[in-house]
């Protein structure tokens, strides 16, 4: 049996879920998520709670599809319920960060600025050296943090470019002088 396959995910208050057709459709105050649905996988919806289930539960494979799509359910729910935020930060000498209308300028050490175009549902703000990046679908935030650290990843021997809040840099020794 799949330990979250099983569990029951409860929706918050002002979170309403749909089944159509093949897909699940989960709305709340933060915005409105879709996806499609295995055809092996099995969605119930009744009195605030969503289950899932699979057809044969013996098989490797539809175990694995049971945990996963309860997962993205349960990521759905909390999406638009909370939504999900992601924290970054950029670090060097003339490294700049700003907000470009709904765009995000990003000044990295090269001959020009970077442009990035942030996708629809996703909210993009600066603050200091600061990047948040909030959205009610975590891939997608997940998805955007990782493309604006990949403008300038930061690098080993003096820290700079853009990194995670929480990321931790291993430092390396630069050359030493002979003496």
């Amino acid at each position: 049996m799949s330990r979250i396959g099983k569990q029951i995910i409860k929706l918050p208050q002002g979170v309403e879920a749909k089944l159509d057709g093949g897909s699940v459709r989960v709305k709340g105050p933060k915005g409105e998520l879709t996806r499609a649905l295995h055809k092996l996988v099995t969605v119930n919806i009744a009195d605030d709670a969503v289950t899932v289930d699979v057809v044969n539960k013996e098989e490797k494979f539809e175990r694995s599809l049971w945990g996963t799509f309860a997962a993205h359910i349960k990521n759905m729910v909390i999406g638009v319920s909370e939504g999900f935020k992601k924290q970054m930060e950029i670090n060097g000498v003339g490294y700049k960060v700003a907000m470009q209308g709904k765009d995000l300028k990003v000044e990295a050490g090269f001959s020009h600025p970077v442009i990035y175009k942030a996708p629809a549902g996703i909210t993009i703000s600066v603050e200091k050296n600061q990047i948040t990046i909030e959205g009610a679908d975590i891939e997608l935030v997940g998805k955007v943090a990782s493309e604006i650290r990949s403008i300038r990843k930061p690098e080993p021997y003096k820290g700079k470019g853009i990194k995670y809040i929480d990321e931790i840099i291993r430092r390396k020794a630069g050359k030493t002088a002979k003496t």
